[in-house]
């Protein structure tokens, strides 16, 4: 029987097809399509291989591993992004990824859990704290875009460094917000690791009724060729993009914050979408609302802090509108989900949201700096 996990992998055949694409000279719009669509079942297959060794680390190390590791895919691309000097373009996938997440994501969850049961509930107190993160994440990057707007303007290299120094704040709150969930008020998070486990100790007895043993270095190996030919597709997609989006229509802007995130989130979007529809909202919103805040406390600082090394000028100076698009997703996302109960309109609530944010990207016309 096909399920989510099956499904991803049958994208794999695009590895080949899309390394074929390249050296036989398809054309760019193919390269950038395959190479997408091949990035997806390799994202699956890391965070599957993660799981599996954060089994044998044990659950500090182990979640350390799943939340440095979560967001790899989008990491991954937005590095080699950064190299090839599309700034414009990793500033907007950024942006992406937290609008995505907190409204694609959770909305699908909570639209498509909400057919199938009348109201689901989830744990307020998580959901309260993970938007007074978020929150502290949107005053971060509007931090140095409202000082270069309310100032005579600011020099490159003095933005970097402001924005290099914001980034050493997020990350020493990230560690805390880890230190926080993982160790000190480990029991709030107890029911959505109680469904992960219940998930897994399901899939475990459908799959074999044997004691579930890890063979460490088969998904150290995993993991490992993974990343690596991730790599090498985001430099296939990377390359491509310009050429392809333009082939297409799209401006790079709607690319980065609509369609790369999606690329780089689509199977986690699917296990939080999974577990919703089979009623267990706690570990659906975690699924969101966590990768949005690794994004925006680990993610967007460490590719400023990897700006500054590669030499790239990568800032937190973001494009106004897509700093209105994240306010408005935040504001939103944490006003439906503050309550800890959802049902099938406030999802549909969160898809429309997402949809005229989407809408408005599209037709947001061309400015100086994004192709």
């Amino acid at each position: 029987m096909l399920n989510t996990k099956n499904i991803l992998s049958l994208l794999l055949v695009f590895i080949p097809i899309s390394i074929a694409a390249h050296f036989l000279g398809w054309g760019s719009s193919t390269v950038f399509i395959t190479s997408a669509l091949a990035i997806i079942p390799l994202a699956a297959w890391m965070g599957t291989a993660t799981e599996e060794i954060a089994v044998v680390l044990g659950p500090n190390l182990g979640g350390l591993l799943n939340a440095t590791f979560g967001n790899a895919t989008e990491l991954i691309i937005g590095i080699v992004a950064l190299n090839a000097g599309l700034i414009d373009v990793v500033k907007a996938s950024i942006t992406g990824s937290i609008i995505s997440n907190l409204l694609l994501v959770m909305g699908l969850s909570m639209f498509l859990g909400g057919l199938i049961y009348k109201e689901q509930k989830f744990q307020p107190v998580v959901a309260r704290l993970n938007a007074s993160a978020m929150n502290l994440a949107v005053i971060a990057i509007l931090v140095p875009t409202a000082v270069d707007v309310t100032s005579a303007g600011i020099d490159e290299l003095t933005m970097q460094k402001l924005s290099s120094a914001v980034a050493i704040v997020l990350i020493l709150v990230y560690v805390l917000t880890l230190l926080f969930s993982m160790k000190t008020h480990s029991y709030l998070y107890e029911a959505g690791v109680a469904e992960m486990d219940e998930g897994l100790a399901e899939n475990n007895m459908a799959e074999d009724s044997q004691d579930h043993k890890v063979n460490l270095p088969l998904w150290i190996g995993v993991l490992l060729v993974c990343t690596l030919t991730v790599a090498f597709e985001s430099e296939l997609l990377v390359d491509t993009l310009e050429e392809a989006t333009a082939l297409l229509g799209l401006t790079s802007l709607f690319t980065g914050v609509i369609l790369v995130p999606i690329i780089g989130n689509a199977a986690e979007h699917a296990t939080a979408v999974t577990v919703a529809m089979k009623n267990k909202m706690d570990l659906s919103v975690s699924v969101a609302l966590g990768s949005s805040l690794q994004i925006a406390l680990f993610v967007a600082p460490v590719l400023v802090l990897a700006g500054f090394i590669l030499g790239k000028p990568m800032d937190l100076n973001f494009n106004p509108f897509e700093l209105v698009a994240v306010a408005v997703s935040v504001l939103i996302a944490n006003s439906i989900s503050s309550d800890g109960e959802s049902n099938w309109l406030e999802g549909t609530l969160l898809l429309a949201a997402y949809l005229v944010l989407s809408l408005a990207f599209f037709f947001h016309p061309v400015i100086p700096g994004i192709a």
